[in-house]
Parts: structure tokens; C-alpha cells; sequence
């Protein structure tokens, strides 16, 4: 079914995708309503309409759905009963949500799939990372089964005595962890957080990558933008996790591409055809501005070339994503 101009899209989640996915909607005549638990959240400024309401109020959400035509979610850390009061509105829909924020399923879901994941293991409990020390080797990472992101709920294991500090520190709760991998390079990483995106990609094993995140996208009968984060190493590309919406690492496409991620999304949740993918410049670099970066937007502004984005997201507290800038190098 294709929604024709004048139809209102319901975005679930108030962040700076939201905001990014309201001003891609726009152009194509669609207006915008969100569905957020705070108080100013960024996106509902650039919104037509903002209901104020927790994610897991059914009743809400059921009178939202009566609201939109269509309805997406900008983030995954969702609880996913509520949702059922969308109905057949939601894209994508469930599947692909309780998948990506189960790591345990994912991971499982994935190898399911033939493509590889860094070796790893089941915890819920000390005993079970001590035993998965023994099996997998040091290094590894704890991470939390649940809700985790940018870094947050994971711990590094370096050896046999960090077990219980670890295991500490993510709460005691049920987890996975994984064996380091070899990377052939490692890049936009900082503390666990997306510093910085280059385009074009300069390694190997691209086109293997695309073919695992289609099959990967086929199986979830997933409808919008899907995405799928590789370790890049010697033996190939191995998938690291999956993440059922618009993703920061894909800014750059509001400038570098004829196509943005977020119009491209908007395309496929209307049933619009997908847009060109193609690069408007030589190469791309995006930089998310993390923290007290964001001071530096007056220079930034005045930039030749630079194409500034504010979140408009308040306080600049550290690790917290309050802008980006990109830069496209023409073509020769």
C-alpha cells in the first residue's frame, strides 16, 4: 500500500533520529506525529503533532495508531507487548525489534542464518563467564543480554580475576560474552561511542557484507532501513549486531548521498519506491559532536563545506550525542 501526501507518519521515540526521520518526511508531504514519555523531546520540535506518553501504555498507543497512517520506531530499547495495539500500522514490525534487543537471540538468529558472529557464550551467572573463560580464552567482553548501547553495559574481561568484577558491573543480570576479535582494522569507535563515519569504505569483503545484511533483512520480513554493523577480519566479514532502524553511522547520507537513510526509510514504510544510493561527492566524513564538542558549532557554522546538524537536545553532557557535522569532497 503506498500513503499518499497528507498522511501522517507516527514515530515511536523522541531522539535525534526521529528529528532526522520528521525532516526527511516533510519534503515528501507527510506530516509527522511522535510518541515520546519526556517532556521536550527534540524531535517533536520539528513535528506536526506530540503525544506525551510511556512506551508501554497500550491505551496510548492504541489511540496513537488511530491517529497515523503508518508507524515506525527510531530506537529498539522498546518493550514489545504494548506494540501489538498498532496492529498491521507498525514497520518494521515486531520480529525484527525483539531480535535486535535480545542479544542472545540475535546472535542466534544470525548463525541461523550462515553468517558468522565472534565466538560466544550464554551467562546467567558467575559460574557460567568463569566456565566461559576457559572455553573461550582471554580477552573477551561481557556485554548485558538486554538494553544495551554506545558502549553501556558491557565490561572487558582481560583475565580470570576480572570475572567477578565484570560480571559486577553489568548488574549481575543475564549476558553474553564474546571473544575478542582480529580485527584488520578497527575505526568510528571511541569509548564505545561513533566518532567518526568515513565513505567510501576502504576494506575488503563489501559486497560479502551486502549479501549477508540482504539474507539477514529477507529472513526478518523487514520493512525500512535495517542496520547491520561487521567486524572486518582476515577470514571475512563477521556480523557484530543488528539494529532495526536509521542509524547514527549513516548520517552522512543527508549530504553524501542523492538518498538520504531517513528518506529512504520514510520510502519504504509508505510503500514509495527506493530512492538512488549513489554518493553526491568523491568521499564523505561525518563526525558525531559528543559532549562539550558542540561548543564548537559558531566555528563549525562558518565552515566552507561543513554541514552542521544541533540536536537541540539541551544540556552537553558527556557522552552524550548533541550534533554531527559532514564534509563531501567534491568529485574532481
Amino acid at each position: 500500500m503506498t500513503l499518499p501526501p497528507g498522511s501522517t507518519i507516527g514515530i515511536i521515540g523522541g531522539g535525534q533520529l526521529g528529528r532526522m526521520l520528521a525532516l526527511a518526511a516533510a519534503p515528501l508531504g507527510y506530516r509527522v506525529h511522535v510518541l515520546a514519555p519526556d517532556e521536550t523531546p527534540c524531535a517533536a520540535a520539528v513535528a506536526a503533532h506530540f503525544t506525551r506518553a510511556r512506551f508501554d501504555d497500550a491505551g496510548a498507543l492504541a489511540r496513537f495508531a488511530s491517529e497515523v497512517d503508518v508507524v515506525t520506531y527510531e530506537f529498539e530499547n522498546l518493550p514489545v507487548a504494548p506494540l501489538d495495539a498498532l496492529g498491521d500500522k507498525l514497520r518494521p514490525g515486531t520480529r525484527s525489534l525483539a531480535i535486535a534487543q535480545d542479544r542472545a537471540a540475535e546472535k542466534r538468529f544470525i548463525e541461523g542464518s550462515g553468517a558468522r558472529v565472534a565466538p560466544w557464550r550464554h551467562v546467567n551467572s558467575l559460574a557460567d563467564l568463569r566456565d566461559a573463560v576457559d572455553a573461550l580464552g582471554l580477552p573477551m567482553v561481557l556485554k548485558s543480554q538486554r538494553f544495551g548501547y554506545d558502549g553501556k553495559g558491557q565490561a572487558w574481561v582481560h583475565a580470570p580475576s576480572d570475572a567477578e568484577a565484570a560480571w559486577d558491573s553489568i548488574g549481575r543480570q543475564p549476558a553474553v560474552t564474546e571473544a575478542a576479535v582480529d580485527f584488520i582494522g578497527e575505526f568510528s569507535v571511541e569509548h564505545g561511542i561513533l566518532r567518526r563515519s568515513e565513505v567510501p569504505a576502504t576494506l575488503s569483503g563489501v559486497d560479502e557484507a551486502v549479501a549477508i545484511a540482504s539474507r539477514l533483512a529477507e529472513l526478518l520480513g523487514h520493512v525500512g532501513v535495517l542496520a547491520v554493523e561487521f567486524f572486518a577480519t582476515p577470514d571475512g566479514p563477521l556480523v557484530n549486531e543488528i539494529a532495526p532502524r536509521v542509524h547514527n553511522s549513516g548520517h552522512w547520507t543527508i549530504e553524501g548521498a542523492e538518498t538520504s537513510q531517513f528518506e529512504q526509510h520514510i520510502r519504504a514504510i509508505c510503500g514509495l519506491p527506493l530512492g538512488a544510493t549513489t554518493l553526491t561527492g568523491n568521499s564523505v566524513t561525518m563526525d558525531n559532536l559528543i559532549g562539550e564538542d558542540i561548543a564548537a558549532w559558531h566555528r563549525l557554522i562558518g565552515e566552507p563545506g561543513a554541514h552542521l546538524h544541533f540536536y537541540d537536545k539541551g544540556e552537553a553532557r558527556p557522552g552524550r550525542k548533541m550534533g554531527h557535522v559532514t564534509r563531501v569532497r567534491p568529485r574532481a
